[in-house]
């Protein structure tokens, strides 16, 4: 074989090794791919392992009262692992699995026991690690599912997979909602206490290790999570659930019968800055509202006459006018426009007169005519108030105030300043018109509104909220004096006059004003917003409260349309908080007499006794007790029953008496009602088992 065969064949030989070779690989890939394709595939799945992060129990909201609005319960998941080391042993799976089928029919009784039997048998032949049984299930009733076949096996190694989930709850459904707010992870916007607390609520994310097993899912490796969460803080809100409640059933209650578009109805506490209720809704049919705006913190509107009492404060600070000062009511003309009173001209009146009857015209020219030539005067006092400003909520949403000045390119100068003296060509909330009549109430502190009080972790608190001091003194004295004055004059000869109470007093302002319908003005329809902005009890502040009645049907005076559910809401506050009521005089007396008692059981009287904070003058130690009349008041003789003997039951109610007599063994004849003034058998007499006796009442 000569040189060139040989080099040849060698070539040959390594081309046809490396073919071989190919193929083999080849033959080896396509094996792995389709042969033993499911089994690798399973295998790698096996070895995918990640963390996952687990969520945190959200923090509780809390009312005022302590009630509980807001809350995390744990809701879980259930899966089954079908090969879980408890029951590996198939003798064991099958033995006990018709009997789980069967409890777990009988439990959810969403499927026969044959076919949650067929359901776990066939996850078991297709080696099922993570089977779906339920999903939503709640703390009980996981507890009792542990008890089934299979499951009771250990908590571990029954098969049973429990992942939980956090639901949120409202247990008082839609008291205070939109305050409360929610988290919706798909909305940028936080809202209410739940968005704006929600770095201190949402706690901090645990971590869990899952594996990835056949079909892509993500199994937990253990029973517990590898890093456990942090449950989040809770946080203590101002709003008093029974204040809430009652603003939210006087409003709802009003706007069914004014077939209104929306209202609102805000309550706070006058020295706090507290808010203890808020309530908000909105037509969405015929008889039906449900609350879907905060219009009380993001309601942006003219607030018509209810302002009137910013402008008479400019007014009598800056000594252009006092309370009887002279002004013509009825029509004010301005270039091009003429101002109106609604009920007509009552004459020339007394400022005082014109603000309690809220002559439009009255206040429009008192304005114009003092500031038309420095109407930045008139504007500087309203900045100065921080009327233009947002009161800077705890709360999202709030919207911002509209307040002109003199600087405004939709300023004129005809017009504007006449138009804001009495609430128009402005915009502001409720919540600002509530705060502002808040500082009048409190002598001129004006206080921001507070909706969270406090927040605290496990018990403790971490954060604590006083009221923060928008401007510490609004006006003078002098003025703060006379607009209180002015404010309860509404109530005693003015607009307000039908909604006062004969037991405390109120002070505030009713407003009625034409709301604008959009970009095509006043005229284009005539819708009108009703409102009372006030506070009581009037001669020792407490409580503000203003209501708000957009788009009533019919009659839209504030009187007739805001005022039953102001008076309403004010009356059932000020009969269930007794520190409202006037001090009752203490009255020392050297020889006290006790209030008489019937006679009876002597730890009851006491009981009573200590409640008035009256000290008894017996020291009774028998059970029971006689009352004897006397010139200088009742001494009381103890009793104590002999056997065999009548007891005396002269000046017991009925109940104690029925008592003695029964255990003495007698059968009793009642007549009359009251207490006992008089027994046929004399007491002490010697009696017998089954005698009668008459009792006579009155």
């Amino acid at each position: 074989m000569n040189i060139r065969a040989n080099i040849l064949l060698r070539v040959y030989l390594s081309f046809g090794l490396i073919v071989l070779f190919a193929v083999a690989v080849l033959v080896r890939l396509c094996d792995v791919q389709f042969v033993e394709g499911d089994k690798w595939r399973a295998m790698a799945d096996s070895l995918s392992t990640k963390y996952i992060n687990v969520e945190a129990a959200r923090g509780n909201i809390y009312s005022n009262d302590g009630s509980l609005l807001a809350t995390s319960v744990p809701e879980y998941e259930l899966r089954m692992d079908a090969f879980a080391g408890g029951i590996q042993d198939s003798l064991v799976f099958y033995t006990k699995v018709d009997s789980l089928a069967l409890r777990l029919s009988q439990f959810f009784k969403d499927k026969t026991p044959k076919e949650y039997a067929r359901y776990l048998r066939t996850a078991r032949q297709d080696g099922a690690r993570y089977l779906l049984l339920k999903r939503k299930v709640n703390y009980q009733d996981l507890k009792t599912i542990r008890t089934f076949p299979l499951f009771n096996v250990g908590k571990y190694t029954g098969g049973l997979i429990a992942i939980q989930q956090n639901k949120r709850i409202l247990p008082f459904q839609d008291l205070a909602a939109r305050t409360i707010g929610y988290r919706n992870k798909n909305v940028s916007n936080a809202v209410g206490l739940e968005g704006a607390y929600s770095d201190y609520i949402n706690g901090e994310t645990g971590k869990r290790l899952v594996q990835r097993i056949a079909g892509g899912v993500w199994m937990p490796v253990n029973e517990e999570a590898e890093i456990a969460p942090k449950d989040g803080a809770d946080i203590i809100s101002t709003i008093d659930i029974n204040m809430q409640d009652l603003a939210q059933n006087a409003l709802k209650k009003q706007l069914i019968a004014s077939d209104a578009h929306h209202g609102s109805v805000i309550l706070m506490e006058v020295a706090t800055g507290e808010v203890r209720a808020v309530a908000n809704y909105t037509r969405v049919s015929k008889g039906e509202y449900k609350e879907m705006f905060n219009y009380a913190i993001a309601g942006n509107q003219d607030p018509g006459s209810t302002f009137k009492l910013a402008s008479f404060m400019a007014l009598l600070e800056d000594k252009k006018v006092d309370t009887s000062t002279l002004v013509n009511t009825g029509n004010y003309r301005v270039r091009g426009h003429t101002i109106k009173d609604s009920h007509g001209s009552i004459g020339v009146v007394t400022v005082k007169k014109s603000f309690e009857q809220s002559s439009n015209a009255a206040i429009a020219e008192m304005v114009n005519t003092h500031y038309r030539d420095n109407p930045k005067q008139f504007t500087d006092h309203l900045y100065n108030w921080h009327l233009h400003e947002r009161l800077g909520l705890q709360i999202p949403g709030e919207a911002k105030p509209v307040i002109k000045n003199p600087k405004n390119k939709s300023w004129n100068k005809n017009l504007t300043l006449a138009q804001m003296a009495y609430g128009y060509e402005m915009q502001m909330t409720p919540l600002n018109m509530v705060a502002f009549y808040n500082a009048v109430a409190n002598d001129g502190k004006y206080v921001a509104p507070l909706f969270v009080k406090e927040i605290r972790r496990l018990g403790n608190p971490i954060e604590q909220y006083k009221a923060r001091v928008v401007n510490e003194k609004i006006t003078s004295d002098e003025t703060i004096r006379i607009a209180q004055d002015l404010l309860e004059g509404v109530f005693t000869n003015g607009t307000g006059k039908t909604l006062a109470s004969p037991h405390y007093k109120i002070a505030g302002k009713t407003g009625t004003a034409q709301v604008a319908d959009a970009n095509r003005g006043y005229r284009a329809k005539r819708q009108y917003q009703s409102s009372i902005c006030g506070y009581f009890p009037a001669d020792n502040p407490k409580y503000s409260l203003i209501v708000t009645i957009n788009d009533p049907k019919g009659t839209y005076y504030a009187a007739l349309v805001a005022g039953p559910p102001f008076r309403e809401i004010a009356d059932k506050i000020y009969a269930s908080d007794m520190q409202m009521y006037n001090e009752v005089e203490d009255r020392l007396v050297g020889n006290t007499v006790s209030p008489e008692a019937k006679a009876g059981q002597s730890k009851d009287v006491k009981k009573v006794y200590r409640a008035f904070g009256i000290k008894s003058l017996y020291a009774a130690k028998s059970e029971y007790f006689n009352s004897i009349d006397s010139s200088n008041g009742v001494v009381y003789q103890e009793y104590n029953q002999v056997k065999g003997a009548m007891p005396n039951v002269t000046g017991m109610g009925l109940k104690d008496a029925l008592y003695l007599v029964g255990n003495a063994g007698l059968k009793a004849k009642v007549v009359g009602s009251g207490k006992v003034v008089s027994q046929s058998i004399p007491p002490g007499s010697k009696i017998g088992k089954g005698l009668a006796v008459q009792i006579e009442l009155k």
